[in-house]
């Protein structure tokens, strides 16, 4: 496995000694609509491109990529083909690197879920050419960010690439999305909730630092604040539009939430205890083997708000539940007596926790026991919720 020369914001925006600035940084294009995958080629005119890399799936290949490569060709631009195979892992991106070499490139093109598009990001900075990325789920923030997540080839986390300039265009047609998963547009609801409180945390602690190394911006947490607004009030009717296949302003609204108004928040506002305990969770097998990474982040919430406001974490839980989203340990398929190599699963949960380095941006003394008695009253609030108002939705969508 290989490495660009690599570059790390923190040594850009702080220098030693220096006051530490707010900064915001965002994708240069975002572009949201029914049926806009097929004008990609006209959007490309931005970039003036004549031969571009479309990173996608094999399945993919023969729907939405095919979409988009038509789309290319009518307008003169040149597509070759490079097929993911499903794991945002250095292995995965140099191989992809290495083979798109030869071709010289203008930019590429990524499509696909989360894993796809976070690989895309990686690829293009090996090349040293712009990224579009066209997410056909809903499912997470990744598109608009300037950092890829990156796993083993088994898909434990592994630690994230960051990159100096954010996604060059981002096209996200809605009807793509309604006529997924459901349960990929819930799970993106789980990852954006985590924005608002994750946002509202960082920018109170005067010593907490954005994704970036900055401080958070007033713009990212009202961005925050919008997200978490725009997923209480239209998450169910954005949910049923999905169910039934159909777009409509609800589903607009929580695509936005999902895609740009997360994706915004987190880079430039900041992440706590919510997305430390989401990625210490994929440390556990039968977790990252049978969930998403929103499903993780929503209990990871409830973990973090739990260490702050109560009424908060039931109010979210509650909201979680009428999705269909986990709110408690069972539901993520973890047992308080499982182990894994010697270990209890929820031992290694605050394991990985406590070398994850955002949770030091809470304005609290962080220690193991705090992070395993949060989850475990988190989970605790999770029965409750799920004693009164049911788990109809969660097994729904898991097809329980």
């Amino acid at each position: 496995m290989s490495m660009p020369a690599t570059y790390f914001p923190h040594a850009i925006f702080t220098g030693e000694g220096e006051p530490i600035p707010r900064v915001m940084v965002a994708p240069q294009r975002y572009i949201q609509g029914k049926g806009v995958v097929d004008h990609t080629g006209r959007y490309m005119s931005l970039l003036n491109a004549k031969k571009t890399g479309v990173l996608v799936s094999k399945r993919g290949l023969g729907a939405d990529g095919g979409r988009i490569i038509r789309s290319l060709e009518e307008v003169g631009i040149e597509a070759v083909t490079s097929i993911f195979n499903g794991e945002c892992s250095l292995d995965e991106i140099d191989s992809h690197a290495d083979s798109l070499k030869s071709h010289q490139l203008d930019c590429l093109i990524a499509v696909g879920g989360g894993k796809c598009v976070d690989a895309g990001k990686s690829i293009a900075f090996r090349l040293d050419i712009p990224v579009v990325i066209v997410p056909t789920l809903a499912s997470n923030d990744a598109p608009c960010s300037s950092v890829s997540v990156l796993y083993t080839p088994d898909g434990v986390s592994a630690g994230a690439e960051f990159f100096p300039n954010n996604p060059a265009l981002v096209i996200v047609d809605t009807e793509i999305v309604a006529n997924a998963s459901e349960r990929y547009l819930v799970a993106g609801m789980g990852d954006a909730m985590a924005t608002w409180y994750e946002a509202r945390v960082c920018l109170n602690n005067p010593a907490a630092r954005s994704t970036i190394g900055a401080r958070p911006t007033l713009a990212s947490y009202a961005i925050g604040e919008v997200c978490a607004n725009t997923l209480f009030e239209e998450g169910v009717a954005a949910a049923k539009a999905v169910a039934d296949s159909q777009v409509n302003e609800s589903l607009e609204r929580v695509v936005e939430a999902n895609t740009l108004l997360s994706g915004l928040g987190f880079e430039s506002g900041g992440l706590a205890v919510a997305h430390a305990v989401a990625q210490s969770f994929t440390t556990i097998p039968v977790v990252h083997a049978n969930f998403l990474h929103g499903e993780m982040v929503a209990m990871g919430t409830l973990t973090q708000l739990m260490m702050e406001d109560e009424d908060e974490a039931k109010r979210v839980a509650e909201f979680f539940a009428s999705v269909g989203l986990p709110v408690h340990l069972g539901q993520l398929s973890l047992s308080l007596e499982n182990s894994v190599e010697g270990m209890s699963e929820i031992e290694s949960v605050v394991a990985a926790t406590m070398a994850y380095p955002t949770i030091y941006n809470m304005q609290m003394d962080m220690n193991a026991d705090l992070v395993r008695s949060s989850i475990l009253v988190a989970h605790d609030l999770g029965l409750s919720v799920v004693s009164s108002a049911g788990d109809d939705a969660y097994r729904k969508l898991h097809g329980q």
